[in-house]
């Protein structure tokens, strides 16, 4: 396939070279010829191999951990784009590290995420396009065209293959995700309820109530980010207490860091459904109650449109 005005190509990065692969394959491209690589310091280098001179080019690279390194090789793959005359560079990240900073938390602390915003703008990119941000508003930090994709229909449609649906009801595991998880509930017509929760510090989370009625359910968790994993462990044991027939969990982003995915995999979760919008660590893979969705059809089909100059958002109409 071709853009409405130059050849597409396709660039990964090192941090997830498997979701790359199967976008260029949905989109029938090969993956362009690029060095990434590291000096005996640990400084990045790139190499273009390929002629991408007033071509179309879409760099696929999550800023996932380790996140630095891999926003620096984001950074470096776009200058030397830039300096090779490409046409129009977009960034396709599919989870969008430091987004959890998306505001002052304290008196003398960053918004991280505007910064991010920033440093990839001034290196040159023309068009970002990224999958469940963390926060919407992080749309408006960068000064440039951006795309939000949503994951929902993927999730959709696996929950409909797999769930009766008229014994299912979607949980939002804290207040401030209730509009996703209404957002869900809404597309497969069932019921929605709540958890009430304290956070007591950083990476802990506390449960206090369940706002709903959730006896005699089958319960889906539907959350953006998964970290540590405590809050999906803590949500679950209060809904089977409050008579939960079983409880799944429905996340874009599997960040699992330190020893998550145990957790998870001795949890009384019965599964944890997940995008490849990160590359699965080891564990992760091995854990028996954690399942991975592939989301480049998706990012595939985006990426199409957006270099014909058609509609994105209608994808999720």
């Amino acid at each position: 396939m071709s853009a409405k005005n130059g050849s597409i190509k396709l660039v990964a990065g090192n941090s997830n070279p498997a979701l790359a692969q199967e976008i260029a394959n949905w989109l029938h491209l090969p993956l362009t010829k690029a060095t990434v690589r590291r000096f005996a310091d640990m400084e990045i280098f790139v190499e273009i191999q390929e002629n991408v001179r007033g071509s179309d080019v879409f760099i696929i690279q999550s800023t996932s951990f380790p996140a630095n390194d891999h926003l620096m090789e984001l950074l470096i793959i776009t200058d030397a784009l830039r300096r090779a005359s490409a046409r129009r560079i977009t960034a396709v990240i599919p989870y969008f590290g430091y987004a959890r900073q998306d505001r002052k938390v304290g008196s003398r602390s960053p918004i991280s995420a505007k910064l991010v915003a920033n440093l990839i703008t001034r290196a040159g990119v023309d068009r970002v396009m990224t999958l469940d941000l963390h926060a919407g508003q992080i749309q408006g930090f960068f000064d440039i065209p951006t795309d939000n994709l949503y994951a929902s229909p993927v999730m959709v449609r696996d929950i409909k293959e797999r769930f009766d649906l008229g014994n299912v009801m979607v949980v939002s595991p804290d207040v401030g995700g209730v509009v996703r998880a209404r957002g869900l509930a809404k597309r497969i017509n069932t019921p929605l309820a709540i958890i009430d929760k304290r956070r007591e510090r950083a990476g802990e989370s506390e449960v206090m109530n369940v706002i709903g009625d959730a006896a005699g359910f089958t319960c889906i968790l539907i959350d953006d980010i998964v970290d540590s994993g405590g809050t999906l462990v803590n949500a679950a044991d209060a809904l089977l207490a409050n008579g939960a027939k079983d409880v799944y969990a429905y996340i874009s982003h599997g960040v699992l860091s330190g020893g998550a995915a145990a957790r998870i995999a001795g949890s009384r979760l019965k599964e944890l459904v997940i995008t490849d919008s990160i590359l699965p660590t080891e564990a992760v893979t091995k854990a028996p109650n954690i399942r991975t969705l592939s989301i480049a059809p998706l990012i595939a089909e985006a990426i199409a449109r957006t270099a014909s100059e058609e509609s994105v958002s209608s994808l999720f109409d």
